[in-house]
């Protein structure tokens, strides 16, 4: 997946929200936009997993402590206020993101791993990073954001390994790893779609 998704990956950092997030130039708005229009993605993926928790190959990865649901809701309220689903617009690039998700879930649920991979691992990592941006950029807005935050979790490094490792052993055969790599890439596509519009409608309401 790593090497399937290389080049979208930088793509992605290059794209719409995230580029700006990155260079530190978001406002509060934009992130809530961006934390709104990807929660259908966690919703469907922490409801799957939990689905799957009793599967052999996806019990490793139903994580609570690494769930970014509850975090989203809790700082999209500290951001936007407790009626930020009606002050945001709802996009569909993150309606078809969280459709995705949910159709991964469906049979013996593997291509939820892609998604984990995907979200999980990039929290792990790039987000820790992006976490520190954003409490530069934003001042006070970013005090108490959960979303960077994993305190369920006490030792990041051992457990982002050992969840890459989980992630890892969840395909059975070559055919598998290949339909857990594409489906990396589409998720990785979501994003980017995801990014642009978060932007374009970051923009309209300036």
């Amino acid at each position: 997946m790593r090497a399937a998704t290389r080049a979208l990956h930088a793509e992605v950092e290059r794209t719409g929200i995230f580029r700006d997030l990155l260079a530190g130039r978001a406002t509060p708005r934009a992130y809530a936009l961006l934390l709104a229009g990807l929660l259908p993605a966690y919703r469907a993926l922490e409801a799957g997993l939990e689905r799957h928790r009793g599967s052999r190959r996806l019990h490793a990865l139903a994580e609570r402590g690494v769930y970014r649901a509850r975090a989203i809701e809790h700082d999209l309220a500290r951001l936007a206020g407790p009626a930020w689903p009606q002050r945001l617009p709802r996009l569909a690039e993150a309606d078809r993101y969280g459709e995705r998700v949910a159709r991964a879930g469906e049979g013996d649920g593997l291509r939820l791993a892609a998604h984990a991979y995907v979200r999980y691992l990039g929290d792990l990592n790039g987000g820790r990073i992006l976490g520190r941006v954003l409490a530069r950029s934003l001042g006070p807005a970013a005090a108490g954001l959960a979303f960077h935050a994993f305190p369920e979790i006490p030792d990041l490094d051992a457990f982002r390994a050992r969840y890459r490792d989980a992630i890892g052993r969840a395909a059975a055969d070559e055919a598998e790893t290949r339909e857990l790599a594409a489906e990396a890439v589409a998720a990785f596509r979501l994003n980017i779609a995801l990014a642009a519009a978060v932007a374009q409608a970051a923009d309209a309401a300036r």
